[in-house]
This record gives C-alpha cells, structure tokens and sequence, in this order.
C-alpha cells in the first residue's frame, strides 16, 4: 500500500510539522516514507505546504503529483490543491476555517472541523494532531492506531516542547476515536 498526501495551510498552522510527524511514524512501523516541506515567501502567515509518501514498498521518487489525499487546513490551500487529487482521492478540509465544500464531484472528502476538535480537547493549537487521527481512521493500513504517533512526537518535538506530547497524543487518538462521514 501507498498512499500520497500533501498537506497545505498557512504558516503557523503546522502543516510541515504534521507531515513530519506522519513521516516519522511511518519509520518506526518499518514503512518507506518520503517527506518534502514547501514554505511560502514567510513562515508565519504565509503559505506551507508538504508532500508525504508512506508505502510498503521501496519510495522511487518523492515528487507527487497527483495525491491520493489533500489536507487542506485554510481556503486558499483547498484552491489550489483539490484541483491536483487523483480522481476517487480523499479531501480532507478544515471546515471550521473553510466554508466551501469542494467543486469537484470525482473525489471523496470528510468535512473536518479541526479547530472545534482541537478546543474540545483543550489543545487550541492542535488542529494538526486532529488532522493526523483522522488521516489515521480514514485510511486503514497506513498507520496502524495512535502508538506510532508517540514515537514520532518524541523524536519530532524539542526537549523543551515534549511537555505537550501528552495533549498532542490524546488530541490525536480523540480524533483517531471519531466517526467521519466520507462523502
């Protein structure tokens, strides 16, 4: 199995982090993964995107272009980046930041209110882990449940930020624990 994600937002949202995250929890289940970063002309505020690979299989270039699944976290990124998914692809938006749905009827998409999740879990800031135990849920067989996640959190985070991997761990699994309707 291989899937190719590309994760979009604006600076600050931790979009770069996430795909790091998704990365490196792959590694620690033995998966190939690819792990590209893209920044906007300023970090915060301005455009950030990533690419991810995880795959069973040897990674033969990490350039996608057409993405089995697009996490879109603001408006603009959903703009530009819904047009590349591969037909039957899964869009995932942040739908408490974007209120369009997408234009696209070839796609699947789970409207995800991220921010509301991430408040329920006392996390303001943790949209991104929200995104991470959704992508975990929707997709079955890339990463097996949250316990990957605590790896990569460990080995991602800095010493002097480890002390919100515990509410980034449980924002994860609370959105890993949810039901999504895929449209």
């Amino acid at each position: 199995m291989t899937t190719e994600i590309i994760f979009a937002g604006f600076g600050g949202q931790g979009v770069i982090l996430a795909g790091k995250i998704l990365a490196l929890a792959g590694m620690s289940e033995d998966k190939y993964v690819s792990h590209i970063p893209s920044y906007g002309a300023e970090m915060r505020g301005g455009t950030a995107n990533c690419s991810v690979i995880v795959s069973d299989e040897e990674v033969a270039s990490p350039v996608i272009e057409k993405p089995d699944v697009v996490v879109a976290l603001n408006k603009p990124s959903m703009t530009k980046f819904e047009a590349s998914l591969k037909p039957g692809g899964l869009l995932i938006y942040n739908s408490s930041l974007i209120d369009i749905k997408p234009s696209r009827t070839d796609i699947r998409y789970i409207a995800l209110p991220a921010n509301e999740i991430a408040a329920e879990c006392k996390n303001e800031r943790g949209a991104n882990m929200v995104v991470l135990g959704c992508l975990a849920k929707a997709i079955p067989g890339m990463i097996s449940g949250v316990k990957p996640f605590e790896y990569a959190l460990d080995e991602a985070i800095s010493a002097r930020n480890k002390k919100f991997n515990p509410i980034n761990i449980a924002t994860i699994e609370a959105a890993f624990n949810r039901d999504y309707d895929i449209k």
